[in-house]
């Protein structure tokens, strides 16, 4: 039988110590399980184990004498993910303890069993002692690296703790209606009927709200194309376009094709995809052909027009643009172990470059979305002062949002405000 703890320890090794994606490392070793709550065990540790690496990984320094990560990476996985048991999962101690354990063997390291059980066993003799150690400093109370706990603080100083907190707490399952093809309401009573706690979003027209993460595609409606998962904070982006019947659109940097859709299903419009990777327009295709909507799939780069673009303006343009992912930590926890801070300037001269090629796209009269998944404002605020700066027919448009904060010239919705991920907004009229 298949150990699902050393499973999860090899997978949380790739993850942590070799720079795997988390999503890459489910989908390869959940098949392994034949078993569903197995497999929920291994998606549990593998995301508490990305959570909450910085913080755990923290304390086995101070509880080995000699690092592991190098010379035993999966028992040095092994031993975050027995103390993530113990203190996120809050499995019943002697279980915990014992299953984590037996893994070493399963690992091919019987050796490492006693070990394993001592560190386990002194964290819960010294456990109060260091706890207080790992509060102390903010990225090993809220397991976020030092450098991105260090520019929240600057950037969001009276938010700061509010926000690392929000990355650590499961964030809701959040669907978007498909207006093509049913009304909220009814696919609510739908969902309903069969099981789900599913409520209407308060302020987002087709979003719907459901406690926690479940099987989408056992969802009643999900073949059918009813709706799809979007996070509440990327439903703004159809209300900020605010498209209509006939006019030609382009979303840049499209995959994996949410925001398409959704524009799609409020319009009759003319709409282009961009997306640089074409194993991710593959996705945006797939969504397009579940939820029965079309448009113009294009391979490209949104910063070389010259090599895609048909001349024929638009009369609107969302720039969703590659970002640092700050603002989607809860769902991407793996971002805070690869995410560097020397990242940072590079991915905003790509966001200044994208922004300063498509300009020249949009119909006089037009709207820009410019958007990001950061709360970073090197990334947000700045890139659109300076755009605004140098670029006479352009002029931002004012709005307010039921979640967020004012960040001139846009509007900030940071992790946690109303439930929603992180993300920016700010929209450009061309005179």
């Amino acid at each position: 039988m298949t150990d699902t703890r050393a499973l999860a320890a090899q997978a949380l090794a790739e993850v942590a110590l070799r720079g795997a994606s988390l999503r890459d490392a489910m989908e390869r070793y959940a098949p392994k399980l034949q078993d569903s709550r197995d497999r929920a065990l291994l998606m549990a540790l593998l995301s508490d184990g990305a959570r909450w690496w910085l913080r755990f990984d923290a304390a086995l320094d101070r509880l080995l004498e000699k690092p592991l990560r190098q010379k035993e990476p999966a028992i040095h996985a092994l031993l975050v993910l027995g103390l993530v048991q113990l203190e996120i999962l809050q499995l019943p101690e002697y279980a915990a303890v014992a299953a984590t354990v037996q893994a070493t063997r399963a690992l091919q390291r019987p050796r490492m069993a006693g070990l394993v059980n001592a560190i386990l066993r002194r964290w819960q003799r010294e456990r109060a002692e260091l706890l207080v150690a790992l509060d102390a400093k903010p990225q090993t109370r809220h397991a976020h690296p030092a450098w991105l706990a260090k520019t929240i603080a600057r950037d969001w100083p009276e938010h700061a703790d509010a926000i690392m907190a929000a990355d650590n707490r499961e964030p809701p399952l959040m669907l978007r209606a498909n207006a093509r093809r049913t009304q909220r309401d009814a696919l609510i009573e739908r969902l309903q009927a069969d099981g789900y706690s599913a409520e209407a979003h308060p302020w987002l027209a087709d979003g719907i709200v459901l406690p926690h993460s479940a099987d989408v595609t056992r969802m009643p409606g999900f073949a059918e194309g009813l709706f799809a998962v979007q996070d509440g904070a990327a439903q703004v982006a159809a209300d900020l376009a605010d498209v209509h019947d006939g006019q030609r659109v382009l979303d840049a940097c499209a995959a994996p094709g949410g925001k398409a859709c959704h524009l799609l299903e409020r319009a009759d419009i003319a709409l282009t995809a961009l997306e640089f990777d074409a194993g991710r327009a593959t996705r945006i295709r797939q969504n397009l052909e579940r939820l029965g909507l079309r448009a113009d799939v294009v391979i490209g780069d949104a910063g070389e027009p010259a090599n895609w673009w048909d001349g024929q303006a638009f009369d609107r343009i969302l720039i969703d643009a590659p970002c640092s992912a700050t603002g989607v930590l809860r769902r991407r926890p793996d971002v805070r172990l690869h995410r560097r801070d020397s990242d940072i300037p590079a991915m905003a001269a790509q966001q200044q470059r994208i922004l300063d090629a498509l300009w020249p796209l949009l119909a006089p009269g037009g709207k820009l979305v410019y958007i990001t998944c950061s709360l970073l404002r090197a990334e947000n605020e700045a890139i659109v002062e300076a755009f605004l700066a140098g670029q006479a027919d352009a002029e931002a448009v004012a709005f307010t949002l039921l979640a967020g904060h004012p960040a001139k010239p846009g509007w900030q919705i940071l992790p946690g405000d109303g439930d929603l991920d992180g993300m920016y907004y700010a929209v450009l009229g061309k005179r």
